[in-house]
């Protein structure tokens, strides 16, 4: 039992001076948890601004990836169904007729496959046509 009281006798002025000590660093303490409180709140609004920086990326990527896949559409070469179809939609003229009246009763051309994928990709990206059709 003796080495038990010094132990108990041990623990009581540690915990005594330790009662002193808080009172002293009592303000020092409350100084800090204001300060983890001002920077708990920081970083909270700082997190939500990269949330909602990285939905703005995720958006800009997905039109960026849009916009490139039509470009590539648009870029891509017709096969070879589609040149033979344009060559074989122009007619010669005939001989006597006349440039100017031809003009006036002729219809314009139809848009090509291309002109049709860049106006669908144009109102899709900005909801609107630049084409006047």
């Amino acid at each position: 039992m003796n080495s038990f009281q010094r132990t108990f006798a041990a623990a009581a002025a540690v915990l005594s001076l330790g009662i002193f000590a808080c009172d002293q660093s009592k303000a020092e303490l409350d100084q800090a948890k204001a300060q983890l409180q001002g920077m708990t709140a920081e970083r909270d609004a700082l997190k939500t601004q990269v949330n909602a920086l990285q939905g703005q990326v995720t958006t800009l990527t997905k039109q960026l990836s849009d916009a490139t896949a039509s470009l590539a559409a648009a870029q891509a070469p017709k096969p070879a169904a589609e040149v033979s179809h344009t060559v074989t939609h122009h007619r010669a003229r005939p001989a006597g007729s006349s440039s100017t009246a031809d003009t006036e009763t002729a219809q314009p051309p139809e848009p090509t496959p291309q002109q049709v994928e860049q106006k669908a990709a144009e109102q899709k990206m900005t909801g609107r046509s630049s084409m006047n059709n």
